[in-house]
């Protein structure tokens, strides 16, 4: 019979850091679920977290680590939903 460690694991470390209003940097993250020139869209430990700008791009990307480097003219960062919300698909998050 396997070994199972129903332990509850630590979340991984979450950080938003904001430079001038054009470079971003974030840990925890999980998933970048869009992205275009004004809207990114990702999973981080601490919920969904929207970045809202213009000339947006992504200067870095590990999610082996969970850290992203953004650049650009950043407007806004708007957090989702209050937690993990793994059981509900986009469309759910979406249309709730």
């Amino acid at each position: 019979m396997p070994y199972e460690d129903n332990r509850a694991r630590p979340e991984a470390a979450h950080h938003v850091i904001l430079e001038e209003r054009e470079r971003l940097s974030v840990s925890g993250v999980e998933e970048v679920e869009s992205f275009d020139e004004t809207t990114i869209v990702m999973s981080t430990t601490r919920g969904t977290l929207v970045i809202r700008g213009e000339g947006l791009h992504i200067e870095k990307l590990s999610l082996d680590g969970g850290d992203l480097r953004v650049e650009g003219e950043i407007d806004g960062l708007t957090y989702e939903d209050g937690g993990r919300d793994r059981d509900r698909g986009l469309l759910a998050r979406l249309f709730r």
